[in-house]
C-alpha cells in the first residue's frame, strides 16, 4: 500500500478514535451530573423527611432519633430505593429490598407504589400500600392503614391520595378511588368511594360527616349536661319544700 494511502487511513481512524473518546467523555460527565443531581434529591428529601416527623410528631427529640428509631421514615426511604430500581425494570432487586424493608419495619410497601414528598407513616406497624397506590404530597399515615384494591386485573387498582391527607390508624381504601386534597379518613373507616377534597369521612362504609354539625357523642355530652341541671333544680326544689312544711314561719313570715 503507497504511503499517502495508509497516511489517510491512519487519520480517519485516529478521526474515529477521537470521536469515540468524545462521546464516552460527554456520557461520563452527564451520568456524573446526573449522579450529583440524584445525591443532591437524596440529600433534600431526607432533610425534608426529618423536619416533617419533627413538625408533626412532639415525642420527637433529634435528627438522630428520627433516622435510627423511625420505622415508618425507615420504610418510605428504603421504598425510594426500591421504587428507582423498579422504574429502571429492576423489579426481583426492588422487590428485595420492599421485602426486606417489610421485616425490618413492620409496613409493606410495593416498589411500584408511587410516594411524594414528605409523606409521613407514623406508628407504622401493618401499613400496606399496593402496587398502584399513589400518595402524593404532605400526608399522614398511621398505623394499620391499607390502600388495596377490588380487582385482580392488572390495571390501575388501589388508590389515588391527594396532598394533605390524614389517614386515622386502621382505615383501609379500597379501589382506584381518589381521595381528595386536604381530605381526613377516620381511624377503622373502610372508604369504598371517592372522597371530595377537604371533606371528614368516617365510619363503615365511610361516609362524609360535616364538623361544624353536632355529632351524636357531642349530643349526648349535652343531654347528660341537661339531666344534670334538673337533677340540681329537682333537689334545690325538693329541699325548700321539706323546709316549708318543717319550719312554716322562717320560710314565709307574716
Amino acid at each position: 500500500m503507497p504511503a499517502p494511502t495508509i497516511a489517510v487511513a491512519t487519520t480517519l481512524k485516529a478521526s474515529r478514535l477521537l470521536r469515540r473518546l468524545d462521546a464516552v467523555a460527554a456520557r461520563s460527565s452527564a451520568l456524573q451530573q446526573s449522579d450529583k443531581v440524584l445525591e443532591m434529591k437524596v440529600i433534600e428529601y431526607i432533610k425534608e423527611d426529618i423536619h416533617t416527623v419533627l413538625a408533626q410528631d412532639p415525642a420527637a427529640r433529634s435528627a438522630l432519633e428520627i433516622i435510627l428509631l423511625y420505622p415508618g421514615v425507615q420504610a418510605v426511604w428504603l421504598h425510594r430505593l426500591a421504587h428507582w430500581l423498579w422504574q429502571r425494570k429492576r423489579s426481583f432487586l426492588g422487590r428485595l429490598i420492599s421485602h426486606i424493608s417489610r421485616w425490618l419495619t413492620g409496613v409493606e410497601i410495593h416498589p411500584g407504589a408511587k410516594i411524594g414528598r414528605r409523606v409521613f407513616i407514623d406508628h407504622g406497624m401493618g401499613v400496606v400500600l399496593s402496587e398502584t397506590a399513589e400518595v402524593g404530597d404532605d400526608v399522614l399515615i398511621y398505623s394499620g392503614v391499607v390502600l388495596g384494591g377490588t380487582s385482580l386485573a392488572n390495571v390501575k387498582r388501589h388508590p389515588t391520595i391527594g396532598n394533605n391527607v390524614m389517614i386515622g390508624a386502621g382505615a383501609i381504601v379500597l379501589g382506584p378511588i381518589t381521595i381528595g386534597d386536604n381530605a381526613k379518613i377516620g381511624a377503622a373507616s373502610v372508604v369504598v368511594r371517592p372522597v371530595p377534597a377537604g371533606a371528614t369521612v368516617v365510619g363503615v362504609a365511610a361516609h362524609v360527616v360535616d364538623p361544624s354539625q353536632p355529632t351524636e357523642s357531642s349530643r349526648v355530652v349535652r343531654l347528660e349536661g341537661r339531666v344534670r341541671e334538673l337533677e340540681q333544680a329537682l333537689a334545690a326544689l325538693t329541699l325548700t319544700q321539706s323546709l316549708r312544711k318543717e319550719s312554716p314561719l322562717i320560710c314565709c313570715p307574716n
